[in-house]
Formats: structure tokens, C-alpha cells, sequence
């Protein structure tokens, strides 16, 4: 039995519900199960009375947004092999990708300078 499933940000529980523990351990009759046939389900004994076992099927997904982010991050993934990959045949391109590393840093820095300030 699966005690608990929470959602977050970036997954969507659906189908999903509360269950209590089913049993009171050294109850009598604590823990027994039978096939109720009038009921048509199976029922556990939690030491006082028969209950119906809980049945939830839970889905567990990702929400859109996670979604999103996901194909951006393979699409950005694709995009930067075939950087790689035209960096490798082409020295020209790769001095150009390391100079404009090289100003993107400096940028960055006289940026944090000035907000220092």
C-alpha cells in the first residue's frame, strides 16, 4: 500500500486519495482479511470492524510548464551539439564562440559592478 504521493511545482497527482492505516496492531481479529461477496471487495479487520480497502489509481504526470521546460532544455541540448559540432570543423567559428564567452563574462561582471554601487 502507498501511504502517501504529494505533488509539487512540476508533478500533478490525479485519482489519488486518503487512506488510513488499515490495522491496529494486538486488536483482536487485527489484520484479517476476507472477500466480502455481498459488497464484491475485500475487506480487512482493524480490530473493531471490517473496512473496505481503500482502491485509488493514482496518475502521475508532469505539469505543463515541466513539460515545457523539458522540451526547451533537448531542443537547447540539440542546438549546442550542433555548435559543438561546427566549432569542431571550423576554427573560425570556434575562436568566435570563445570570444564571445570571454566578452559575455566581462559584460557580466561591469554589471554586478555597477549594481554594486
Amino acid at each position: 500500500m502507498i501511504k502517501n504521493i504529494n505533488g509539487s511545482k512540476y508533478i500533478t497527482i490525479s485519482n489519488s486519495g486518503v487512506s488510513d492505516p488499515y490495522i491496529s496492531p494486538g486488536s483482536v481479529g487485527a489484520g484479517m482479511l476476507r472477500w466480502n461477496s455481498n459488497m464484491n471487495c475485500m475487506e480487512v479487520n482493524d480490530g473493531n470492524m471490517w473496512k473496505q480497502f481503500s482502491v485509488f489509481y493514482p496518475t502521475v504526470s508532469l505539469t505543463p510548464e515541466a513539460e515545457s521546460i523539458l522540451d526547451w532544455a533537448s531542443k537547447k541540448q540539440a542546438e549546442e551539439k550542433q555548435l559543438d559540432e561546427l566549432c569542431g570543423k571550423y576554427p573560425g567559428l570556434d575562436r568566435a564562440r570563445g570570444n564571445f564567452e570571454t566578452f559575455k563574462r566581462l559584460v557580466i561582471a561591469e554589471e554586478n559592478v555597477s549594481q554594486s554601487v
